[in-house]
This record gives structure tokens, sequence and C-alpha cells, in this order.
């Protein structure tokens, strides 16, 4: 799907600054969650990192699509390929219905849903994906959009990794231990990057 080939280039300290800046947080604290969820918001082969969401594409379908194609619309989570192979995934769904298709998915560095595409600034999943192509600076600017306008920004600015994680990835993020991997991937970069800006403090579930 080479549609969705963009541009890799990865952030930079100002990038993470700037939007700590908006934020009230401090880089590393954005750093931290990019580290959990993404590891970086692009593959290997320039096209953003994704999920595909079988359970919320069967949701946005009114479940049509369950009986025929349960392995990319079905009740139960799961299914998931990883790496480039969750394109295949999302052209399967694509093939049935565009727009359900990414807004199944999540997309980025930030691992943001499409469905929230309007929390995260976009009046629509198409200039959604678009901004996710097209690099990592506008996932980055969504991201802080999205947790401003979900009251997560606070949670992330003092640091409360259970209040966060409860909030971005919804009720069941401890047995991932979310909050953990947080917290641990904060203290890590705050450790090789101590600044008086790493030691400020102070929606609706991603899936």
């Amino acid at each position: 799907m080479r549609e969705f080939t963009g541009n890799p280039a990865p952030l930079t300290e100002a990038d993470f600054q700037r939007a700590a800046n908006a934020l009230g947080c401090s880089p590393a604290a954005l750093r931290a969650v990019c580290d959990v969820e993404s590891g970086g918001g692009f593959l290997p082969d320039a096209r953003p990192r994704i999920l595909f969401e079988r359970h919320v594409f069967s949701r946005l379908t009114r479940r049509r699509f369950d009986a025929a194609h349960p392995r990319i619309a079905s009740r139960v989570p799961g299914g998931y390929r990883g790496g480039a192979a969750e394109y295949d995934r999302l052209a399967a769904a694509i093939a049935l219905d565009r727009r359900a298709a990414l807004q199944s998915a999540s997309w980025g560095a930030f691992q943001i849903m499409g469905f929230n595409h309007k929390p995260a600034g976009f009046a629509d999943v198409e200039a959604f994906v678009a901004a996710m192509v097209s690099g990592q600076g506008a996932q980055l600017d969504a991201f802080a959009r999205f947790l401003k306008a979900t009251g997560l920004a606070a949670a992330l600015a003092r640091h409360d990794w259970p209040a966060f994680a409860r909030g971005y990835n919804g009720p069941d993020y401890a047995k991932n231990q979310y909050d953990t991997k947080l917290a641990k991937a904060f203290a890590r970069h705050t450790a090789a990057n101590p600044s008086p800006s790493s030691s400020r403090g102070g929606g609706s579930a991603q899936r």
C-alpha cells in the first residue's frame, strides 16, 4: 500500500521541547510515551506504524462483515500480525469499508486511533491519516492536541502514570503493565538527559 509512504525522519529534541512547552510537561514524559507505544513512528519501509483493531472495525461496520471476514472483523480483539503485515489487514478492510478501516487502526509514534481524529485536530479520518503519513512532527502535534482535548495532559505533566494509562489505553491497562512501562521509560529518559524541564510535575479510552 504505497499510498501510505511518507517521511520517516526522526523527531528531534526541538520537536519534543515544542510539544512539552505546549502541554506543560517534560520532553522525557513525551519520549516515554513514544517508546512504550511504538518505539518510533515509521516502519523501515517509510510507512507509519499501525495496528489494525478488528473489534473496532466490527463495531464501526455494525458487525456486517464478521461472519465472512473474521480475521479483520470480530467482536474479539486480536489477529495481530505486527509490522508491515498490519497493512495487509488494513488493505483487506479498506476493500470492504475504507472510512471504517482507517478509523480502526492506530497510527504513528503515539498510536492514535483513527476514530480519534477529531480530538486530534482533524475534520475527518482522511486528513488525519495524511498527517500521520507526512511525518513524526505531525504525529507529535496530533498527540498534543489529543491530550489537551481529552484532559490527559495534566496526568502526563504530573507523571501520574496509572491515570494516564487508564485514560489513554483503557481500564485494562494494568494487564500489560502499561503504567509500569511508562514509569521506567520516563526514568530512563530523565536520567539520560536531566534538565530543569524534566522535573516539572504537577477521554475516552483509545481502544
